[in-house]
C-alpha cells in the first residue's frame, strides 16, 4: 500500500503500547529506531494503552526499564479517562472488579471502595475471583450503573492472548443482562482527551495500534487518521471481517519507520 499523502502533515503520533511496541516483557526490536526517525523528523509521540491492570507509574518504570525515551506526560492510560469522567460526574464511592493495585490507583485520588457504591467498575483484572464477581453482579442487580474502564476481549502477551476487561464483563453483562458502558479505546471520551492532552487539532493526529476494535475503531467518522500493525491481535482475516478500516495498514513499526524517512 502506497503512503499516504497525509503522513506529512501529521504532528502527532499516538501510539498502542501492547502488541504495538512491545509484547509481554519484549521490547521490539525497531522500536527505538521507529521512536528516533519520529525525532529526526519533528514529530511528537504519545503513548496510550487501554491495559487497565497496572497503574500508570507501572508503565512509567517498564519504559523506562526497556529505554524507551519518552516524556512524562506523553503517557496515558485507559484509568485516567476513567478517573476524570468520575471526577467530573461526582461520583466517589466505587466497587472495583480489578487488582490490587488498579484498587489503590483509584483510592489515591479520593475514591471510596468496597463501601455502598455509586458505580461498579470493571477493569483488566489479572487477580479476578468469584467473590469479586459475584458481589459486582449482586450491586448491578440493585440498580447500580456499571462502567468499564476498557473493552479490550484480549491482551497480547509473549506466547499468546489472555482475557482481557472486555471478557470479564461479558461474563458479567451475562449474568446480569445490564450493558457495559466502557471507555478507553474507542470511547469518544478518550479521543478527546488525547487531544486535550496533545494540544492538536485532530486531523494532525494518527493513532497507532494492532487492535481493530480499539486502535482503529477510535477514529471512525473523525478527523484523525489510523495505522494497523499486525504484530499483536489484529490479522489479515480479522480485517476482511471487522467493520472498522484502517487508513493504512503495516506489518510493523519497522516497515512505517522505512516509510517514514521516504517523508
Amino acid at each position: 500500500m502506497q503512503m499516504p499523502i497525509w503522513l506529512k502533515s501529521t504532528k502527532a503520533f499516538i501510539l498502542d503500547m501492547d502488541g504495538t511496541i512491545y509484547l509481554g516483557e519484549r521490547l521490539f526490536p525497531y522500536t527505538l529506531g521507529f521512536l528516533s526517525t519520529l525525532e529526526q523528523l519533528g514529530k511528537e509521540y504519545y503513548f496510550f494503552t487501554n491495559n487497565s491492570s497496572k497503574p500508570l507509574a507501572a508503565y512509567h518504570e517498564k519504559l523506562v526499564g526497556m529505554g524507551v525515551p519518552f516524556k512524562k506526560h506523553h503517557l496515558m492510560n485507559a484509568s485516567e479517562v476513567m478517573i476524570k469522567h468520575l471526577q467530573d460526574q461526582g461520583i466517589r464511592d466505587l466497587f472495583i472488579v480489578g487488582t490490587r493495585v488498579l484498587r489503590q490507583e483509584f483510592i489515591s485520588k479520593g475514591f471510596l471502595v468496597d463501601q455502598k457504591p455509586e458505580c461498579v467498575l470493571v477493569g483488566f483484572d489479572t487477580e479476578l475471583d468469584y467473590e469479586k464477581v459475584r458481589v459486582a453482579c449482586d450491586w448491578i442487580r440493585a440498580g447500580v450503573p456499571v462502567l468499564g474502564i476498557n473493552p479490550d476481549l484480549n491482551c497480547p502477551v509473549e506466547g499468546g492472548m489472555i482475557p482481557d476487561c472486555g471478557s470479564i464483563g461479558a461474563m458479567i453483562e451475562s449474568s446480569t443482562g445490564v450493558k457495559i458502558e466502557y471507555f478507553g479505546k474507542p470511547h469518544t471520551h478518550t479521543y478527546d482527551f488525547v487531544l486535550e492532552r496533545a494540544g492538536v487539532r485532530e486531523e494532525e493526529v494518527v493513532w497507532i495500534g494492532d487492535r481493530l476494535y480499539t486502535d482503529i475503531a477510535i477514529t471512525q467518522n473523525k478527523k484523525a487518521h489510523s495505522i494497523l500493525v499486525l504484530s499483536g491481535e489484529s490479522t489479515s482475516i480479522d480485517i476482511k471481517n471487522s467493520r472498522y478500516r484502517p487508513d493504512w495498514i503495516v506489518p510493523s513499526l519497522e516497515e512505517l519507520s522505512s516509510q517514514l524517512r521516504l517523508l
